[in-house]
């Protein structure tokens, strides 16, 4: 499928995974367990997804958060590792936090949970 200019929302990048996959709405929120009233506040934009559906939506179709939330490849902006962002010795952020607008922070800090959430899902698995 290709994408017919810019997604600006994350309810329209999600409406495009759903078409991309060929699954159906109902089918997409029943599995991740959404409301259907949740879902019509996303794509009337009186709400957006919470942090746990945003990792559950990223990871149910594989994609970044990056993306679902932002719109951006991972190459366009922050990156889970590299000097850029972390201290080689510390592993922590190497950045300045004023040098960040604040959805920038936040959506570092969702990152990181997001990071920490794969670590403990995937010690789960492995037990």
């Amino acid at each position: 499928m290709e994408v017919t200019g810019p997604m600006q929302s994350i309810y329209e990048r999600i409406e495009y995974l759903i078409k991309q996959r060929g699954i159906t709405k109902k089918y997409f929120y029943e599995h991740l367990h959404i409301s259907s009233g949740n879902f019509g506040d996303w794509k009337r934009g009186k709400s957006t997804p919470g942090t746990q559906h945003l990792i559950n939506i990223a990871e149910f179709f594989h994609v970044s958060l990056d993306w679902l939330i932002l719109g951006k490849s991972a190459s366009d902006g922050v990156r889970e590792e590299g000097e850029a962002y972390f201290s080689a010795q510390m592993r922590q952020l190497s950045c300045q936090s004023e040098e960040l607008l604040p959805k920038e922070q936040e959506f570092i800090k969702e990152y990181i949970a997001f990071t920490r959430y794969r670590r403990q899902k995937q010690g789960e698995e492995n037990s």
